[in-house]
């Protein structure tokens, strides 16, 4: 019996020892903020106490546009966007709850729901009535709760791979069955119970660069700073904790009711090796959707506006033209 206890007291210290060698504590936020929160980023305040990291930029006087990041993601994804538009628009792009230099929700709530009333406060907190939101993944999930919810305030929506349809899990389950398999390691590992836990302590900077190799097809936007910023805004304090609680609750997407209750006219875009969220799931929401434009990508996958950022940008520029949108729309 003395020898059981003493391999099953070896077994715990080797595993103490691993743990200690191979935890990733979370990043500093004072450093973090100087890092990655300079010019022309704000610090605004909203409900519950929740301060937003958000950059405002472009004329104050110009059509407002919105831009909503996937998830894991931060306002920074829009870099190339923002670059391309607010010579002429107004842009405010924002690390929404869990995510970036925003940090966890104070009450812990990641329904989309609560998410849409935070693009609410924002938009009110910033003086803005109507707009255009663009949404990347996750984010265009959320795009489409707030126009499903708040419809009078919407002008316009640019889907980028958006999530949110009911029909998603199961076309990603085709897709997978038929290519053998894809996905992304990074949402798996979130996914999985118990192991999810391990990584609110250990998360390798190998598991990012793998997870954002596998949600691009044009390797060469994955740079070493990307994978940085990935990694040391996931470990901002409270971000893991709040990714795995997004990633413990269900699906919860728009009804089918929902999406085709929008009214407001979207422009859908996709990247047709998108291996996370398939362009069925763009067909889809084109066919049910009233007021669409579908442009897809052949060789990109889920972020088109870092994989093919001009090629997109054009073609979001020429919507917003032929739209013909107005400031006066605006209020």
């Amino acid at each position: 019996m003395k020898w059981v206890i003493r391999i099953a007291l070896a077994l715990v210290a080797v595993l103490v020892i691993l743990f200690l060698i191979f935890r990733t504590p979370d990043t500093d936020a004072q450093a973090m903020r100087a890092k990655y929160g300079g010019e022309p980023s704000q610090f605004v305040e909203i409900g519950d106490g929740t301060v937003v990291h958000l950059r405002d930029t472009g004329p104050r006087g110009a059509l407002p546009i919105m831009l909503l990041h996937g998830s894991n993601s931060d306002l920074h994804t829009w870099d190339e966007w923002a670059a391309g538009l607010e010579e002429d628009y107004r842009v405010i792009r924002f690390d929404q709850v869990g995510h970036g230099l925003t940090g966890p929700d104070p009450n812990a709530d990641y329904s989309r729901a609560n998410y849409a009333e935070d693009m609410r406060e924002v938009a009110d907190r910033l003086g803005l009535d109507r707009f255009v939101i663009g949404g990347n993944s996750m984010g265009g999930k959320h795009a489409m709760a707030f126009a499903s919810t708040y419809p009078e305030r919407v002008l316009g929506l640019i889907l980028v791979d958006a999530s949110g349809g009911p029909m998603l899990r199961e076309e990603i389950a085709k897709e997978e069955e038929d290519d053998g398999g894809s996905g992304n390691i990074g949402f798996a590992i979130a996914q999985m119970p118990g192991i999810n836990r391990i990584v609110e302590q250990v998360t390798p900077r190998s598991l990012i660069e793998s997870s954002l190799e596998q949600s691009v097809s044009v390797g060469s936007v994955v740079t070493e700073e990307m994978i940085d910023r990935y990694w040391e805004l996931l470990r901002y304090p409270g971000n893991r904790r709040a990714t795995l609680r997004r990633f413990s609750g269900s699906y919860d997407p728009l009804t089918e009711a929902e999406i085709a209750g929008i009214d407001a006219p979207a422009l859908i875009i996709w990247g047709e090796e998108d291996r996370l969220i398939p362009l069925a799931a763009g067909r889809w929401l084109d066919r049910v959707m009233p007021q669409t434009t579908l442009v897809s990508y052949e060789g990109v996958g889920h972020l088109p506006q870092k994989e093919v950022p001009q090629r997109s940008l054009e073609d979001v520029r020429e919507w917003l033209d032929n739209r013909a949108f107005t400031t006066q729309d605006a209020k």
